[in-house]
């Protein structure tokens, strides 16, 4: 299987979580130093991980990685897309290459690591996890590109699953709500403004607190496994209640 953006956060946590569960794994992420430290956590802890360094918006990344998979495995079951940045931004605010950047990662690089995919899960009848957002789902002020790259992979999920249904590939995505994660600090966030921001999540989340990477890499492969044999095109808000309440 591949699991993308797995040096850190829900990719990390999903890739170890599947490697527990027996599945060979290969992890891709853009920096070599750090997924060598996930492999081998992967390892010492007796599963079975291979590490692809490569940027996922990169020409040659969909071949690469698919590649890299067959050669470790010789199969593939299923795509896990976890890779994907944030920034600020209204719509006077969004610049082209805010914007571009944005969907870049977060939209266009699911959508052609999908593609090239494709013809292996088929062989499989396996399943593609996307991760997506609360934002995919309600809109919030002052992340305009993010929302809009997020409601983009949830219509891509829903799409994907209509046309390889009948192939036998399921197709679902996860929605989270604030996470602990490195997400906001690498959008910009200082330590302060970041525990402020998590502070402020425990109201604006219902049940009270940000999520953590183990909440959501349970759904994930629970989404991936036979046990969610009967569902494709679902996009699933895992975010302590937020898409019920409204902006604030």
């Amino acid at each position: 299987m591949i699991v993308t953006g797995a040096t850190s956060g829900i990719g990390r946590e999903s890739a170890e979580t599947f490697a527990r569960e027996g599945a060979s794994v290969l992890l891709v992420g853009r920096q070599a130093p750090a997924l060598a430290e996930v492999e081998s956590a992967i390892r010492a802890a007796g599963g079975q991980a291979v590490s692809c360094a490569a940027d996922v918006t990169a020409v040659d990344a969909p071949e690469r990685i698919v590649g890299a998979a067959l050669t470790a495995f010789a199969h593939l079951d299923v795509l896990v897309n976890a890779a994907g940045i944030i920034a600020t931004g209204a719509l006077e605010a969004t610049t082209d290459e805010v914007w571009d950047s944005m969907m870049a990662v977060n939209l266009r690089a699911p959508f052609r690591l999908m593609r090239a995919a494709a013809p292996h899960l088929t062989a499989r009848k396996g399943s593609i996890v996307n991760v997506s957002s609360v934002n995919g789902l309600r809109s919030f002020p002052g992340v305009l590109a993010y929302c809009v790259s997020k409601a983009g992979v949830d219509h891509l999920t829903r799409c994907a699953a209509i046309e390889m249904a009948a192939l036998g590939v399921r197709v679902n995505a996860v929605n989270p709500g604030v996470t602990v994660t490195n997400l906001h600090r690498r959008s910009g966030m200082d330590d302060t403004q970041y525990a402020a921001f998590l502070e402020r999540s425990k109201s604006t989340h219902p049940l009270g607190r940000p999520g953590r990477p183990e909440d959501i890499a349970a759904l994930i492969v629970f989404l991936a496994s036979d046990r969610a044999g009967w569902m494709t095109g679902e996009t699933i808000a895992i975010d302590g209640g937020r898409h019920l309440t409204c902006a604030r």
